[in-house]
């Protein structure tokens, strides 16, 4: 009989598979590490990423001189986009302090960005602050939703909008699927949970905010997947720095390539869902 080791979510542990994996998710994903989105299948990777930021700021009605709250803002990218393209003024949030070094010296926009290591639960802003709070594949790591809704609640303006996009499991994922891919997956990412739809929209609902809505892009963006990890494979084959990180274990984190395949899989078997959704605080 075999015995599953019980898994608990820690800012910490998030920190360190940032950290661990700087380099790897760079050459990877690049700076946007998020998903894309390929609307026509005949964008490039950078394209279909940004396509994603695009969506973000379309629904955030996002232009000159909104306050963007960017909560996981990764390596400043979506920070810089929508400070250069859109005029806004952002500030971007992680718990990476690697991530945060990156973005300052090459995704600054003086006047417009300010990059922060800060936890949610913790964030110190003040009350009606932001025209916009977004959070772009970031409550993945958050393991109190209610408590991170309200927080974005508190820090927004009235009239404020909240967009998000996050992975998300399908409602009732059978006892395999949510050992072999939802559980495993959430394991081995550093991540507080792969959550079904529900779960969300009641926390969203329950902190005050209206006009819910919601849409499944997992067609859209699985393409992802296949990409990341062929080019895991390919590396492996033509970067020795890969094989040292991948086959040591002084790495923690490497299972990650591994689990590149794990999270393919469960696209492909409607498992897993890509979540965009929005709402408003009246």
């Amino acid at each position: 009989m075999t015995t599953t080791l019980e898994y608990t979510p820690t800012i910490d542990g998030a920190a360190s598979h940032y950290d661990d994996l700087d380099q790897f998710y760079r050459e990877i994903w690049g700076e946007h590490v998020h998903h894309g989105v390929w609307f026509t299948g005949k964008e490039t990777d950078t394209e279909a990423a940004e396509n994603l930021v695009k969506m973000v700021a379309e629904l955030g009605r996002t232009g000159q001189n909104t306050d963007v709250c960017d909560i996981g803002c990764g390596y400043g990218a979506t920070a810089k986009i929508l400070a250069q393209r859109y005029g806004a003024n952002v500030t971007g949030m992680t718990i990476s302090s690697v991530q945060l070094a990156y973005a300052q010296a090459n995704n600054n926009v003086p006047g417009k960005t300010t990059f922060m290591v800060r936890d949610w639960y913790e964030n110190q802003l003040p009350d009606n602050r932001f025209d916009v709070v977004q959070t772009v594949e970031s409550l993945e790591h958050m393991p109190d939703l209610p408590t991170f809704f309200r927080e974005c609640y508190r820090v927004m303006k009235p009239g404020g909008r909240l967009v998000a996009t996050a992975w998300m499991s399908c409602e009732h994922p059978d006892a395999w699927a949510k050992r072999h891919l939802i559980d495993a997956i959430t394991r081995e990412t550093q991540i507080a949970g792969v959550r079904p739809e529900s779960e969300f929209r009641a926390a969203t609902e329950a902190a005050g905010f209206v006009n819910y809505q919601f849409k499944d892009y997992a067609k859209q963006v699985k393409r992802t997947w296949p990409l990341c990890a062929l080019r895991t494979v390919k590396g492996l084959f033509t970067k020795p720095h890969y094989r040292r990180f991948l086959f040591s274990s002084k790495n923690p984190n490497r299972i990650f390539a591994l689990t590149l395949f794990r999270i393919w899989l469960a696209y492909e078997l409607g498992v897993q869902r890509y979540g965009v959704f929005s709402a408003d605080k009246v």
